[in-house]
């Protein structure tokens, strides 16, 4: 077809891969974007050039589809980064901060999608915004986002889950039932979604909070946060208050470490619904949760820098066999790689090389780097309902990706976090970017993000 008969695109990305992560792990050298939709890819996209087509030569540099975080507080993170409660020295801590006004939800929200678009971030779910808690987990943060997307200021898509209780602690299955009442903010669902509810079945097990059938030194096993008088009545709490989503339609995440806490989530969770963490689930469990459709969102960065911890509370046997991830990735559990920012980095660089370590890989492994690539693209979209339309890099969907400065599927392992992220698109926008292009200044020109998410039917 001849070009004056196409409709002109917006973008053309051209000169260089783009992994587009649809099924065939297909790759082509070329993309057209018009509006926020990616219409075009391989050399047709350069048939879709017109005379106001803004072009990115990408001169051999890797187009990637947007990383999409499944476990990230982003208000908590805009309030205290640079700090992370884990560091190299281990857990730090540093002074915490946190927001008391509109104003400054507002900026933390903000600092934290500032910081997502330079790596390369285009989603991230928000788990755990409610009544029961205050400051960086509190409601008015969720209303926050919420005027944020009306006024087309967030720079990633969010995906919100409310919180009944407290984080990492208590709830109840009356405060649960009378949040569940209370209705989410309305928004532009392609960038702000409330799909589901976060119950925190345990903590974690350097903490001995984490409710397990092992044994810490002192004795004891821990127990489940949810409020009972012992612990059949608070496994039975648990699964009302799951069952209680389910009636309200709503996806389902649970914290949950330890194994004792793991199986009494799994006897209510559904298809779609997943677990977080998940540090001692067994082989035994991981098959139930395949068989389910249940998903497993987990830390790899954490994983390495707490079994020694873990380790000391419940044994090197025990620690040896936590964070399972090789069994994790052969069992078929849908399953999402994540930060749990500010916790650590939001660097998923930094977490795919923690990811590679734990699997004892170092050199290149194309087909292994794609398969840890996709727990941070596609596998995220399908955990928060997004992966019709979002995710890869395909026709029809919306135009989220990032331009890395080397093919991913080149580089060994060790070097990824030296792979520089040199241009963030979201939405058909550019959000973030180096010297190669100016980035959209979000605040000065509000208006020109206004109305991001419209064009063609979703597919």
């Amino acid at each position: 077809m001849p070009s004056h008969q196409i409709r002109p695109a917006s973008l053309v990305v051209r000169g260089g891969p783009v992994l587009t992560f649809d099924p065939a792990g297909t790759v082509v050298r070329a993309m057209a974007v018009r509006d926020d939709r990616i219409v075009a890819l391989g050399d047709v996209a350069l048939d879709h050039i017109g005379p106001e087509t803004e072009m990115i030569d990408l001169a051999g540099r890797t187009v990637l589809p947007g990383i999409n975080d499944s476990h990230l507080h982003a208000a908590w993170l805009g309030a205290r980064w640079p700090d992370t409660l884990i560091g190299g020295a281990g857990i730090t801590g540093g002074e915490e901060k946190t927001v008391r006004t509109a104003a400054e939800r507002r900026a933390a929200i903000l600092r934290a999608g500032e910081l997502c678009a330079s790596l390369g971030i285009t989603s991230y779910t928000e788990p755990g915004l409610g009544p029961g808690e205050t400051g960086c987990f509190g409601a008015e943060v969720l209303e926050e986002y919420a005027t944020l997307a009306s006024e087309g200021l967030l720079r990633a898509r969010v995906t919100a889950l409310r919180l009944f209780g407290l984080l990492d602690g208590a709830s109840s299955l009356e405060d649960f039932r009378r949040g569940l009442a209370t209705p989410a903010p309305a928004a532009n669902p392609l960038w702000l979604t409330v799909p589901g509810v976060k119950i925190f079945a345990d903590g974690i097990p350097p903490m001995r909070s984490a409710w397990t059938h092992h044994c810490y030194a002192d004795g004891s096993h821990g127990a489940l946060l949810v409020d009972g008088a012992d612990d059949p009545d608070r496994a039975g709490n648990l699964a009302a208050m799951i069952r209680l989503a389910h009636e309200a339609d709503l996806t389902v995440a649970v914290h949950a470490t330890g194994d004792r806490s793991i199986e009494a989530a799994l006897g209510s969770l559904r298809r779609g619904d997943h677990l977080v963490h998940g540090d001692l689930v067994t082989a035994d469990q991981l098959a139930r949760m395949a068989s389910a459709g249940v998903g497993l969102t987990t830390q790899p960065a954490i994983a390495v820098a707490m079994r020694g911890m873990l380790t000391d509370a419940l044994g090197a046997e025990v620690g040896a066999r936590a964070w399972p991830l090789t069994e994790m990735l052969a069992s078929g559990v849908p399953l999402t790689l994540s930060s749990d920012a500010p916790v650590v980095t939001p660097d998923w660089r930094v977490h795919i090389a923690a990811a590679a370590r734990m699997l004892e890989a170092s050199e290149v492994d194309a087909e292994l780097m794609a398969r840890l690539l996709r727990c941070y693209t596609t596998a995220a979209a399908e955990q928060d309902g997004g992966a019709a339309w979002k995710g890869s890099l395909t026709v029809g969907r919306v135009a989220d990706f990032c331009v890395l400065a080397a093919n991913p599927l080149e580089v060994a392992f060790a070097d990824l976090p030296d792979v520089g992220v040199e241009l963030t698109v979201s939405g058909g926008r550019v959000v973030y970017s180096g010297e190669q292009l100016p980035a959209v200044d979000l605040e000065a020109h509000p208006g020109e993000m206004a109305g991001v998410g419209g064009g063609e039917e979703q597919d």
